[in-house]
């Protein structure tokens, strides 16, 4: 009942998205990611300064903003903070889906000694990676690409299923449903 209550209460909260949420996932699709990182960044802090369960997803998003834009130096930290309060907030699975594609993008734009220093980092510091039922994953429905609140790329690792055919923005938390 009270899961009832709080799916509830995140439906009708969801519908009044930051616009500087909105803005910051619109100049990212633009391919204008510096500014698209400096605003995540102003998301990421305060959220962080609030303890929002979301801040790691923005710190993530302004990291890969950041190396995006050619700025690796800047990026690091942003995705190394996102993992470490993922980390911090006991969200294992979240982390080793977020670590696996991290990892992977970083390599595939040739930032190999990046990729192996948060690989290093995170074996140090990481439970294994717990076991996952592959029907779990497939019994799901198809997201679309963005959430139509905000517009945030969906990504699997940064959805909360709701229901077997409702997913939870990572980024804003409105309810999304299979794309028709």
């Amino acid at each position: 009942m009270r899961r009832m209550f709080r799916r509830q209460i995140r439906k009708s909260l969801a519908q009044e998205v930051p616009p500087v949420l909105q803005e910051a996932n619109f100049v990212f699709d633009k391919g204008e990611y510096g500014r698209a990182a400096e605003l995540y960044e102003k998301i990421a802090e305060i959220a962080d300064a609030r303890g929002g369960p979301r801040a790691p997803l923005f710190h993530l998003q302004a990291g890969r903003a950041r190396i995006l834009a050619g700025q690796t130096a800047l990026g690091m930290p942003s995705l190394k903070r996102g993992l470490e309060l993922l980390k911090q907030g006991e969200y294992f699975l979240r982390l080793h889906r977020s670590r696996r594609g991290i990892i992977a993008e970083l390599n595939e734009r040739g930032l190999i000694k990046e990729a192996s220093e948060i690989e290093f980092w995170l074996k140090a510091e990481l439970p294994p990676a717990p076991i996952l039922d592959e029907s779990e994953i497939s019994k799901h429905p198809v997201l679309p690409t963005h959430c139509p609140s905000c517009g945030a790329p969906l990504r699997l690792d940064e959805v909360d299923w709701l229901d077997d055919v409702t997913a939870e923005c990572g980024y804003c938390g409105s309810p999304v449903r299979e794309k028709n």
